[in-house]
C-alpha cells in the first residue's frame, strides 16, 4: 500500500474523464475515492467498476457545481454522513469553447459558477471536515488558461476568466490556510488527450517524448506526486507541453 493508503478522497467531476481516472488511480493507491458529480448514472458505473476491482464500497454524492443549492445539499449530505474526508480534489468544471456566436446567459453563468462559485462554496463547506483529518489536502485542477498572460487559444473568454479566478481561489486558500495543517495545491494542465485508466494506452503514456501532447495520465501523476510530498511542501504544478497548449507569456 502506498503512503496515501487509507485516505478518503472526495473528487468532483468524477463521472468521466480526468475525475474518473483519478478515482481509479487513487483506489489503486489504497485510498477510498468519494465520487461527486452531476450524473448519478455515470457515478454509479464508476463506483461499481472500482468496487469490483478493489473490493470496496465506493460512496457517491450528486452535486451540480453550477447550482449553489445543489452544492449546499451535497455539503449537508457529507456532514450528516459523518464520513472523514482527508483530501478534496476540485476537478469539476465546465469547458466552453470560443465561438463566433454569442454565448447564452446559461452557458456563461454555468461555466463561471462551476469553476468559481461552486468550487469555493464546496471547499468552504468542507473545511470543518478537512480540519479533523491528520493529513488534509485540497488540490484544485486549474488550467494553463488560468495563468498570467496565457494565450486565449480556443477557450472562450468566460472559461478563460473562470480559470483565472479558480487559480486565485487556490492561491487565496493557500494564504488563508498558512499556519494550519491543510495544504492548498493546484495543477494547471494544457489541452489533454483522453485515456482510460489501466488500458495499454494508459500504460504507454508515461513513455511519451517531449513534443507530444499531454494526457490525462500526466495530470493524475502530478496529483499523486503533489499529495505524496512531505507535509511541509505544497506544490503548484504546470503541466507544460509543446503540442496542445503552452503557458508561455505573450507580449
Amino acid at each position: 500500500m502506498s503512503e496515501l493508503g487509507g485516505a478518503q478522497v472526495l473528487i468532483t467531476g468524477a463521472g468521466r474523464g480526468l475525475g474518473a481516472a483519478l478515482a481509479f488511480e487513487l483506489a489503486q493507491q489504497g485510498c477510498l475515492p468519494i465520487l461527486a458529480g452531476r450524473n448519478l448514472g455515470a457515478l454509479r458505473t464508476i463506483a461499481s467498476e472500482i468496487g469490483a476491482i478493489h473490493g470496496m464500497n465506493v460512496p457517491i454524492v450528486q452535486i451540480d457545481l453550477a447550482n449553489p443549492k445543489s452544492v449546499s445539499s451535497a455539503i449537508e449530505v457529507l456532514r450528516a454522513d459523518g464520513r472523514p474526508i482527508d483530501v478534496l480534489v476540485n476537478n469539476g468544471a465546465m469547458w466552453l469553447e470560443a465561438s463566433d456566436e454569442d454565448h447564452s446567459d446559461e452557458e456563461v453563468a454555468s461555466v463561471i459558477n462551476a469553476a468559481v462559485t461552486g468550487t469555493f462554496l464546496l471547499t468552504q463547506g468542507l473545511l470543518p471536515i478537512l480540519r479533523r483529518s491528520a493529513r488534509p489536502d485540497i488540490v484544485t485542477i486549474g488550467s494553463i488558461s488560468g495563468l498570467p498572460n496565457a494565450a486565449l487559444q480556443s477557450a472562450s473568454i468566460p472559461f478563460y476568466a473562470a480559470k483565472r479566478a479558480q487559480a486565485a481561489l487556490a492561491e487565496g486558500l493557500s494564504q488563508v490556510l498558512t499556519g494550519t495543517p491543510i495544504r492548498s495545491m493546484v495543477v494547471h494542465p494544457p489541452y489533454l488527450d483522453d485515456l482510460t485508466h489501466g488500458t495499454p494506452e494508459w500504460e504507454a503514456a508515461s513513455e511519451r517524448q517531449k513534443g507530444e501532447r499531454a494526457t490525462i495520465r500526466d495530470v493524475v501523476d502530478a496529483v499523486i506526486f503533489a499529495l505524496t510530498r512531505p507535509r511541509h511542501v505544497a506544490l503548484s504544478i504546470i503541466v507544460d507541453a509543446d503540442n496542445g497548449g503552452v503557458h508561455h507569456a505573450t507580449t
